[in-house]
């Protein structure tokens, strides 16, 4: 089964964007990191869900922000399903990095 990352993105400003995707017929357990590698505070947030963008109820994180040279923000023992997916978004462009790691298997 595939495993390491699963998808990575730096980010636009104001605009969801998609991570990964869960496989059909397949389970996947993920970590989604976001570092800020700018020089400006970003806001960020971090949806699973199962529709064209985020809806409300899909958001894990909803405008944190991280620091320059802070740590991290990370959520792990993220459990999608098939078709399901995974979005990160930033207030400020090309500030926060995105990335998904973990391993997918057999539902």
């Amino acid at each position: 089964m595939p495993s390491g990352k699963l998808g990575a993105a730096l980010l636009a400003a104001a605009a969801d964007t998609l991570l990964c995707t869960g496989e059909p017929d397949k389970v996947t357990t993920l970590t989604v990191s976001l570092c800020n590698v700018g020089g400006a505070t970003a806001k960020v947030r971090l949806a699973v869900g199962t529709g064209a963008a985020p809806a409300a109820a899909d958001y894990l994180e909803y405008d944190p922000p991280i620091n320059p040279g802070s740590p991290p923000l990370e959520r792990t023992g993220i459990v999608i399903s098939a078709g399901e997916k995974v979005w990160v978004r930033s207030d400020v462009a090309a500030t926060i990095a995105a990335r998904a790691h973990g391993f997918v298997e057999a539902a």
